[in-house]
This record gives C-alpha cells, sequence and structure tokens, in this order.
C-alpha cells in the first residue's frame, strides 16, 4: 500500500472541503481532497443551486401572473416540467464543470473514492493512504427520516425530489423549515395543491416569531395549507398517490409526501470514532478553532453542530486552512451567520431573535422595531408584502435583524454587516440608502430606532 504525503489532507470535496483546499493552496500549503461522490457536494448537487434554479422557474410564473397588476397582459401556456429539468440540471453541471476547472487550475489533488479515517494522520481511498500533517473532516450531511419510515416510491426527500422531471398535482410536506417552506412554495407556484405538516406551533420555527406569522398570513393567501402542532402518524402508497395519515386522525391524499424533517451528519462508518474523535449524537465535537479531541485533526462544514449552511462551510474551511497556515483569523459566531430562506416571501435573518436577545440580556435591556414594507416604495412596485425588523441592546449595538418580503434576501448583506460590526442604530442612521430601493427599509428602521424616524412612526 503506497503512501502520499501532504500538509493537509481533506476528506470531503463539499463546500466545506474544496474552499479549506483552495485557502490552503494560496497559504502555500499542499492539499488533497477526497470525494466519494462528486466535487461541490450537497449545496451544488442536491441542495442550494438546483433548488434555486427550480425557484427562479417558479418566480417567472409569479411574475407571468402578476403581469395584470402592472397593465402587462400575459398568459401562461403552461410549464413544461422536463424542461424545468433541463434549466436546473444544466445549471448544476454547468458549475460543477467550473468547480473542477478550478480546482486543477489551482493544482490541487482531487483522489475519487470513499475514503476513511484511519489514525489520527491518515485516510485510506481505494488501497492508498494519504498521510498529512493536518486531517480536516468535511464530510457533509444527508437528508434526514423517521425512523421506520422507508425512503421509497413517491415517499421521497429532497434529494429525490431534486432528480424529479415532473411536478406533481398535490404535495404533502413534512417539516415547515426551510427545506419544506422552499418546496411548498416552489411547487405552489408552479401549480400544485400543497400541505405542509409541522409538529410545532408555526411555521419557520428558527426565526423570530414575527416573521413566522407574516409568513403564515403570505401563505395563507397563496393557498398554501398548512397544519401545525400536528405530528406524522403513518403513510401508504398505491395507484393513486401517497396518502399520509397525522397524529390528529386526518389523512392527507397527494402525489407525493417529501419528508423535509432536517439534516443529519454524515459522521458513520467514517472510522472517525475509532481514530479517537469524539461525536455528540452524530456530530464532531470541536473547540474554538474547529479542531477535534484528537490534535491536528479538524472537522468543518455540516458536520460541526448548529446551522448547516454553505457559507459557513466555506467560512470554516478558510478559517481552519488559515489557523493551520499559522494566521490568526476570526470565526464569526453561528447566531451572527445570515440566513436566506428563498420562498415566496423570503426571509432573511442574521443575529438573534428578539426572544433570544431578551434570554440573554433581560427582557428590559431590549429595544425592538418593525417596518412595515407598505411604506417602501419600491416593495410597493414589486406587490410585496413584510417586513423588517430590528432588535438592538437599549442604548446599544443592533444585535438581530430579520425580514420577510420578495427579494429581502439581497438585504441581508448589509444587515449582516451592522450586526457582526455592532453597530449602533446611531451609526448606521446617518448613512444614505439609494431610493427607491428596498435598502431603505434598513436605514428607515435604524432611524426610528435613532429616534429620528423619517416616514416611520
Amino acid at each position: 500500500m503506497s503512501e502520499h504525503n501532504f500538509d493537509l489532507v481533506i476528506l470531503g470535496g463539499g463546500s466545506a472541503g474544496y474552499a479549506a483546499a483552495i485557502r490552503a493552496k494560496q497559504l502555500g500549503l499542499s492539499a488533497v481532497v477526497i470525494e466519494k461522490d462528486k466535487l461541490g457536494g450537497t449545496c451544488l448537487h442536491r441542495g442550494c443551486v438546483p433548488t434555486k434554479a427550480m425557484l427562479h422557474s417558479a418566480e417567472v410564473v409569479e411574475a407571468v401572473e402578476d403581469g395584470a397588476r402592472m397593465g402587462i397582459s400575459l398568459s401562461l401556456e403552461g410549464v413544461d416540467a422536463e424542461k424545468v429539468a433541463a434549466f436546473r440540471d444544466g445549471i448544476v453541471s454547468t458549475k460543477f464543470k467550473g468547480l473542477q476547472g478550478l480546482l486543477k487550475a489551482k493544482a490541487i489533488d482531487v483522489v475519487a473514492g470513499e475514503g476513511k479515517l484511519v489514525s489520527n494522520n491518515t485516510v485510506e481511498v481505494n488501497g492508498e493512504k494519504y498521510v498529512g500533517k493536518n486531517v480536516i473532516l468535511a464530510t457533509g450531511s444527508y437528508s434526514r427520516s423517521i425512523p421506520g419510515l422507508e425512503i421509497t416510491g413517491n415517499v421521497i426527500t429532497s434529494d429525490q425530489a431534486l432528480q424529479m422531471n415532473w411536478l406533481p398535482q398535490r404535495a404533502v410536506v413534512l417539516g415547515g423549515g426551510v427545506i419544506g417552506l422552499e418546496f411548498a412554495s416552489l411547487w405552489r407556484s408552479l401549480g400544485a395543491e400543497v400541505t405542509i405538516i409541522e409538529g410545532l406551533d408555526h411555521l419557520a420555527p428558527a426565526e423570530d416569531v414575527a416573521i413566522s406569522k407574516q409568513l403564515e398570513r403570505a401563505y395563507k393567501k397563496r393557498g398554501i395549507n398548512f397544519q401545525l402542532s400536528t405530528k406524522f402518524d403513518s403513510v401508504t402508497q398505491d395507484e393513486y398517490g401517497v396518502h399520509v395519515k397525522t397524529d390528529k386522525g386526518e389523512t392527507i391524499d397527494g402525489d407525493v409526501l417529501l419528508v423535509a424533517i432536517g439534516r443529519g451528519p454524515v459522521t458513520s462508518g467514517m472510522g472517525f470514532e475509532d481514530a479517537g474523535v469524539q461525536l455528540d449524537r452524530g456530530f464532531v465535537v470541536v473547540d474554538e478553532n474547529l479542531q477535534t479531541s484528537v490534535p491536528g485533526v479538524y472537522a468543518i462544514g455540516d458536520i460541526v453542530p448548529s446551522l448547516q449552511l454553505a457559507h459557513r462551510s466555506y467560512a470554516h474551511g478558510i478559517f481552519v486552512a488559515e489557523h493551520i497556515a499559522g494566521l490568526e483569523p476570526v470565526l464569526v459566531n453561528d447566531a451572527n451567520v445570515p440566513k436566506v430562506t428563498y420562498s415566496e416571501p423570503q426571509i432573511a435573518s442574521v443575529g438573534l431573535s428578539e426572544a433570544k436577545a431578551k434570554a440573554e440580556h433581560g427582557d428590559d435591556a431590549i429595544q425592538s422595531y418593525e417596518y412595515n414594507l407598505a411604506g417602501n416604495a419600491k416593495s410597493s412596485i414589486l406587490g410585496t408584502a413584510g417586513i423588517a425588523k430590528v432588535v438592538r441592546v437599549k442604548d446599544g449595538p443592533v444585535v438581530g435583524i430579520h425580514l420577510i418580503g420578495a427579494r429581502v434576501g439581497e438585504l441581508v448583506g448589509e444587515a449582516q454587516l451592522i450586526v457582526n460590526w455592532d453597530a449602533y442604530p446611531e451609526d448606521v442612521a446617518p448613512l444614505i440608502h439609494a431610493h427607491p430601493t428596498q435598502n431603505e427599509v434598513l436605514g428607515e428602521a435604524m432611524m426610528a430606532l435613532a429616534g429620528r424616524p423619517l416616514h416611520g412612526v
């Protein structure tokens, strides 16, 4: 068995792994990426990119239907599911080829095969040993299911949903989090009847409650059905589709049941524990530098507890590469990582919800303000409702920004700068936001919290 030596051996070529490899190479370190499937991982092939491609198709349908409001006579001749799938797959293919070319151009070694950690510095794959001065674990995540529920036929996860070249007419979505909300929005725009089953008492349970309430109103208006505080009981399949029974005794019929209850870490059978790496419910335990319980072995991306987002994974990869290279990088706290749900309306947030801010600082120490998008000219042009909610410490910095409305995901960049730089509303209020843009909603909210509202009260 031959042995290959590198500064970094990276197990996993998704967002976290390839980002670590690229940054390491920039810093003069040698790196090898070991990937059992395809470079780009879940985000590129089974997550962010294909989902958003299909959501763009859905957005076009919504624009056609909205034409009459603006005096434009449009008609929708139909939706060609196979062409929608081809558009989705074409975007993925193009980005995949680009990523392959990028790593090749940077002379980063990529090994195809299923690797296993066999010691504190060695990964074995295809009968070869890859030894690193440091090892980075970046094995990603998988779609969770309910114990005993078989993913088969028309009982699917997002993995299968993103391989479909047909559109359901009736869809049942199990889970009201990000994945469930995006697919519910997508399928509804493309003409399906959709019912969401959510065990908690509101949709988008990870968001500020004010945002959740706005989303529920918007989904009701769109005709998306949802049952809250309701649990899945069982499902049967026949030639007519799926028949989903809830704990309340109701049966909901559909063409598909999408199981969207979150994603788990890919760590089982990888040799992690045998090498001494500590796990907690399948996730890898790390310190403030993302180092595991084994010195010289790091874990990044979705296998590290908390948010499972591609941009967090990029940040992890860059951070660890810089740390190993002897720099002093800064890692953004998970609470201050920006989040976007690409439903219609979109949700974007960064920082603490009002409830979490009060739990951390005390009820009397927190002040919040909600600016209604109805007062924003650009939002009215787009025909969207929603709010921008800002949470601050009284006489202190902004600790959370929460948005809902069409295209508000484009505002989260400024929002994260405000939160991560501990800006006060008084710092932002004098800044000029171009008119008419939706960016003005952040300016208006900051002016209000600074005690100088212009259009708000």
